[in-house]
């Protein structure tokens, strides 16, 4: 009757968003049958005490009767041993009772909590591997604190529905409808007036459950807050120090700290005064049984085990009824987290294969009349762009920042689809191209480097699994980076830190250069990977770079011309459109952009 109350009450919507936890619950019916198994044995031991008081009451009752009438003949001592013994075979039983309850509580516990956690692992695996699959379009729009909160926190909550909730739930539910009738074959008087309580109890929990939903939902959307300026304050620890401003993180940290604090004080009061509440009523119930019991046994109609049993009955329930408060604000809580999770589960990418092609490319890149607009931004990046590089040459793409170099890249990388027109290699439009098959053949080198809180080691091979200690140090040589590494103490074992805190700009730009030639790519891309080492070094990694592109489609993307000159052709970019394209030779001789461009630089590193 009880949990009849809890779904009636709780919204359609709760409802509908908890419905994508059903497969779940499915998948692992087994664990959640067999502690619905345990919990209603539970319950049986539970309610055995309570008609074992009743005995024992009567039993202490009509002995103490017949010891009277037998005072002063033997036969009292008789009546008085049995009466022992009665009551210590009553006790025993009590106690094996309770025994047992506890033990099949604690297999329900094994059961019904531990799938509970397993669904958990699965829920946070699905969202992670969901989050993967969506393109770079969705990271833009989203920040990092928000996804990392959602595939932890929310699936905290999630699982406290799925377990705790579930298991008291039941456990109610079972409870009432094993001890109700059973109440009512004693005493139906008695029993109604016991339960007097519970239409109050479900206008309680009517009025304070839309209150627990708004405000569950408003805590969690501060604490995505939150975790938001928690992980862009360590992101960018450096910046905050190198301009003093820790005093000024700290306060802005506070202020988020205490919004989340004053929502969930909110949220608190509405629950201590929930629970207080149904404890009253509870206890409303108990006095109500000892009146209306008391009268009973006065007219005859029951005796005094009944009230104690009824007592006990009303104490037993008190715990699930008190829970009933507790189990809604969490099916609440819950909700409000599964919603906030289906928003991204909702989320699909418009990036995939049209015909799952796998087989091996040779290099061929053709852009033809491509516009690409970006959809989060609305910034028109490329404007009818055309051009096409030949299996195994290299070309390079010159211009200043925000002329569309990056775009073409992660066009290639199909990062993002074309706005319109054409994009393909080998002949073969991109989209059909299957994704882990395109980009398993492309070693690309972004501009923003990235390393992982690993070795260099594992850095250099990511993405690469088997590939043999040989080709790792080939590797790191052509990327002119076995020198460093030879000097580490640790050598290819170094750990690089968040980040690779702990290695130069140069360092870690040569680091994931080796990262891309490892794998022996069809096609190379080298997002501006020199742009953060010296001329020195620049030299040494062009010159290996000469050796690594022969034979191998290059794109060479930077705002340098001495990086341009290793390519066959040259294309220059501005505003998202082709200025001028050939080769080094043929720039310089027209007096255009690229030979504006070699002539300022050439200036800048004469002085």
């Amino acid at each position: 009757m009880y949990q009849i109350i809890i779904w009636k009450n709780i919204p359609f919507n709760t409802v509908k968003d908890l419905a994508h936890l059903n497969k779940y619950l499915l998948k692992y019916k087994s664990p959640l049958i067999l502690g619905t198994l345990f919990i209603i044995v539970a319950n049986l031991f539970s309610i055995m005490p309570a008609v074992l008081v009743r005995y024992s009451f009567d039993l202490l009752q009509g002995s103490f009767e017949l010891y009277q009438l037998f005072e002063g003949f033997d036969l009292q001592k008789n009546a008085y041993s049995l009466f022992a013994q009665s009551i210590w075979v009553l006790g025993i039983l009590i106690l094996i009772s309770a025994l047992l309850r506890g033990v099949f509580m604690f297999f329900m516990r094994q059961t019904i909590i531990v799938m509970s956690r397993h669904i958990e692992y699965d829920l946070k695996n699905e969202v992670f591997e969901h989050y993967q699959s969506l393109p770079l379009s969705f990271y833009r729009r989203n920040n990092t604190g928000d996804l990392m909160n959602r595939i932890s926190e929310d699936v905290s909550k999630v699982r406290m529905y799925i377990g705790p909730a579930i298991m008291y739930g039941i456990t109610l539910f079972t409870l009432f409808i094993m001890v109700i009738p059973f109440m009512f074959s004693i005493n139906y008087k008695l029993t109604l007036y016991s339960l007097i309580p519970l239409p109050l109890l479900s206008v309680s929990i009517y009025l304070v459950n839309n209150i627990i939903n708004k405000r569950s939902e408003r805590i969690q959307q501060s604490l995505s807050r939150l975790s938001t300026f928690v992980q862009e304050a360590f992101s960018g620890i450096r910046v905050i120090k190198a301009f003093n401003r820790e005093d000024d993180i700290s306060g802005n940290f506070e202020k988020e700290s205490i919004d989340y604090q004053n929502k969930s004080l909110k949220l608190a009061f509405v629950q201590a005064l929930f629970f207080p509440l149904i404890m009253a009523l509870i206890g409303m119930s108990v006095i109500l049984t000892v009146y209306i019991g008391g009268i009973e046994v006065f007219n005859g109609s029951i005796s005094t085990g009944i009230i104690a049993e009824f007592i006990i009955y009303v104490n037993l329930l008190t715990w699930p009824v008190t829970s009933l408060g507790w189990i809604t604000s969490i099916i609440q809580q819950a909700a409000a987290s599964q919603k906030r999770i289906n928003e991204f589960l909702q989320t699909q990418t418009d990036i995939v294969s049209t015909e799952n092609v796998t087989s091996a490319i040779k290099g061929e890149i053709i852009f033809s009349h491509v516009y690409f607009t970006y959809p989060d931004s609305g910034i028109e990046a490329l404007k009818d762009i055309s051009f096409k590089i030949n299996s195994g040459e290299s070309v390079a793409i010159i211009g200043n920042t925000g002329s569309g170099k990056s775009t073409i890249a992660n066009l290639i990388c199909r990062m993002y689809d074309v706005s319109s027109g054409s994009l393909q290699i080998d002949g073969i439009d991109l989209r059909k191209y299957s994704l882990d098959a395109l980009r398993g053949q492309i070693g690309f080198v972004p501009q923003d480097v990235f390393l992982f809180s690993d070795t260099i080691r594992n850095n250099i091979a990511f993405g690469n699994a088997g590939v043999s200690e040989d080709r790792i140090i080939k590797a790191a040589k052509d990327a002119d980076l076995l020198d460093n590494i030879t000097e580490l103490p640790l050598g290819f074992d170094t750990r690089v830190g968040e980040r690779g805190i702990t290695l130069s700009g140069g360092q870690k730009q040569r680091v994931s250069i080796a990262r891309a030639i490892v794998r022996e790519p069809k096609i190379l891309i080298l997002d501006d990977a020199l742009s953060a080492v010296d001329t020195k070094t620049e030299n040494a990694i062009l010159e290996a770079m000469a050796r690594i592109m022969k034979n191998r489609t290059s794109l060479i993307i930077s705002h340098r011309v001495s990086s341009a000159k290793l390519a066959n052709r040259i294309l220059v970019l501005q505003d998202g459109s082709i200025m001028e394209q050939g080769t080094h030779e043929t720039l310089m001789d027209h007096d255009g952009i690229y030979k504006s461009i070699h002539d300022k630089q050439l200036s800048q590193d004469t002085d």
